[in-house]
């Protein structure tokens, strides 16, 4: 007997349904007033992502759940949001691979909520334009008015390649801790888009790109859990990107930054130490150097 199945065959089992799974969506009215959990079941069929069962529930049970989505593909970073306890896309989740019979929603954290699962991305807009991100050359003729290429090797691509598959799912803001402890840091989204055209030999515009994170609210105050990275569904790796901009800023711009610097870590960079900090354990292996 021949082990090859038709299409008909593969179409029938796709629509077959599995099990059925309850989708447990913390719900928000908008209006102010404590998040309620509402319950919905979902029969479950090969291949349905956790946006499948969104629609599924929108269109034929409760047509008031609200959600965010464009593409289901993974590409436009819309229906980013809390699943299960972890920031990811929607439509890239499938329900099988979660391997529960309930599985929970909820918006994601460190943003305003709108309606239900729809949080308001406008603080992830404005830190993502406060890094200006696009090349600044001091050529303004040649850009408006190109008579050649700005040329680039395949090795200056590679450099800053992975940087520039960031969808601004936003993400990697919600799993940070320092921006659930600092509204105002700059984030990993940003920062992983600075160190991208601080890499971008076409670009002409390095101090500048220093200074917009050399503070109290930057770069600094990164202290590279990593979440971001983890949570990042293009692999971006964020927290890379972050260290990046340290080490730029440190390497090429510090002697020109020092009293900066200086005033946001004066016991690693001036020698003293500020009144009530402890002073270090002894050492435990000694320095060969």
């Amino acid at each position: 007997m021949s082990r090859t199945r038709s299409l008909s065959d593969i179409d029938i089992q796709m629509d077959k349904v599995i099990r059925e799974v309850t989708f447990r969506i913390l719900r928000y009215n908008g209006t102010g007033e404590p998040p309620t959990e509402r319950d919905y079941t979902v029969p479950v069929k090969r291949g349905m992502t956790v946006l499948d069962g969104l629609l599924y529930i929108k269109e034929n049970l409760d047509g008031s759940v609200s959600f965010r989505y464009s593409c289901r593909m993974g590409v436009c970073g819309s229906c980013g949001m809390i699943i299960n306890g972890k920031p990811a896309l929607a439509c890239q989740t499938q329900i099988l691979d979660l391997d529960r019979d309930v599985i929970t929603l909820r918006p994601m954290d460190n943003y305003p909520n709108i309606k239900d699962l729809v949080p308001d991305l406008t603080n992830l807009f404005e830190k993502h334009r406060r890094i200006k991100p696009y090349i600044i050359r001091p050529d303004r003729q040649e850009l408006d008015h190109p008579t050649r290429e700005y040329a680039q090797s395949p090795e200056e691509l590679e450099a800053f390649l992975q940087f520039t598959y960031c969808i601004k799912c936003g993400l990697c803001l919600s799993a940070c801790p320092t921006v659930a402890t600092d509204p105002q840091f700059i984030g990993p989204q940003a920062l992983g888009q600075l160190a991208r055209y601080m890499i971008d030999n076409r670009d002409a515009n390095f101090d500048e790109r220093c200074d917009l994170v050399d503070d109290v609210h930057g770069v600094w105050r990164c202290h590279f859990a990593g979440a971001c990275t983890e949570v990042c569904p293009k692999g971006v790796d964020p927290a890379l990107g972050a260290q990046l901009v340290k080490h730029y800023i440190l390497k090429h711009h510090w002697f020109g930054m020092k009293k900066k610097v200086t005033q946001l870590i004066p016991e690693t960079v001036s020698g003293t130490r500020r009144e009530g900090i402890p002073e270090p354990p002894p050492r435990t292996v000694e320095s060969t150097t």
